[in-house]
């Protein structure tokens, strides 16, 4: 298939693409290389790709709505896997306008751009962090979501409802996957994973939230992956037995989905650092903190929809996925990213 993949020099775009460009399919990644983080490794992410003679990449942002149209009518793309977007919770805190414009503006930009060109299928990123202030475990797609903490969960929960409208006007595939704390080699170095493997190495406290008392479902990036393209594969269908008078929140009379993507397993934070340290030799510094706003006490994916819809579930352990993670830091980031 021609798959455009928006997002391509991200930690999950590069991963993605290369599943997708093993395969054979033929990729057109575009992502606008922004200064979020250091540019460097985002530009090191494509070099990962460059040796596929089916893929192509063009620095272009989403939010250029005549440029994206152009993209559109020239390569003809089936299949769209929208992962461009302004990320960071705590980020959005301070720039909020830098999410209106990528995860909004952008987001309706790939909509009409699908709706013109009637693309067979449009796979977008959600997160677990339209769950907000929910208290209910595990997190189930099925469950209402309509108290964001950040205005980053509220653009997610948004792009939600935009897809369905374009799904229920114009008959538009579209399925939303909401992502859950995702890590593993090429990650971000605004997340926690890589925060705390540099300053452990470098003898630097690391800062531990709401002291310690927190749960992630950490979920490695090959599964989120290998899980995102497994949904691109099955197009979204309307769900024969939704009834109207107690509307299903993850699917629709038309053909809209949403699936959880984790690792349907909490680890503690204080087990997540011990584990990190084991695999480092070294022994954390610790700088135990009060809650952040915007921030959540435990995440925790129900992924009962994803397995009965499309077969799959996360299954990388946190001791496999740390492994993994700290290999590839010491190979290819320490000392290079800073």
């Amino acid at each position: 298939m021609k798959i455009l993949l928006t997002g391509a020099a991200g930690f999950i775009g590069m991963h993605v693409a290369r599943i997708l460009l093993e395969r054979g399919d033929e990729v057109v990644g575009i992502d606008n290389l922004n200064d979020y983080y250091i540019q460097q490794l985002k530009h090191d992410r494509l070099a990962q790709l460059g040796g596929f003679a089916n893929f192509k990449f063009i620095k272009m942002d989403v939010v250029d709505a005549n440029v994206l149209q152009q993209l559109f009518s020239r390569e003809h793309f089936q299949r769209v896997i929208h992962l461009a977007a302004q990320a960071g919770v705590r980020y959005s805190l301070t720039n909020p306008s830098a999410y209106i414009q990528s995860n909004l503006v952008g987001f309706s930009n790939i909509l009409e751009c699908c709706r013109q060109h009637q693309t067979e299928h449009l796979v977008y990123a959600s997160s677990s962090s339209v769950y907000g202030s929910n208290s209910h475990m595990p997190f189930s797609v099925h469950d209402n979501v309509d108290h964001p903490l950040s205005l980053y969960a509220a653009t997610k929960k948004s792009k939600e409802l935009m897809a369905h409208a374009y799904s229920h006007l114009y008959g538009i595939p579209t399925t939303g996957l909401r992502y859950f704390t995702v890590y593993g080699p090429w990650g971000r170095p605004d997340m926690s994973p890589w925060l705390f493997t540099s300053a452990i190495l470098q003898g630097k406290p690391i800062n531990i939230f709401n002291h310690g008392k927190m749960q992630r479902d950490f979920t490695y990036i090959d599964d989120i992956a290998e899980g995102t393209v497994k949904v691109m594969d099955r197009i979204a269908k309307p769900n024969p037995a939704y009834l109207t008078d107690s509307p299903d929140p993850a699917t629709s009379s038309a053909p809209y989905r949403i699936y959880n993507i984790g690792n349907h397993q909490p680890e503690d934070l204080m087990l997540f650092i011990e584990t990190l340290e084991k695999e480092l030799g070294v022994t954390a510094v610790k700088n135990f903190m009060p809650m952040q706003a915007g921030d959540v006490l435990a995440t925790y994916a129900d992924v009962d929809a994803l397995k009965h819809d499309v077969g799959y579930a996360p299954s990388t352990s946190l001791q496999t996925g740390l492994k993994q993670w700290v290999q590839w830091y010491r190979n290819h980031a320490e000392g290079i990213y800073s």
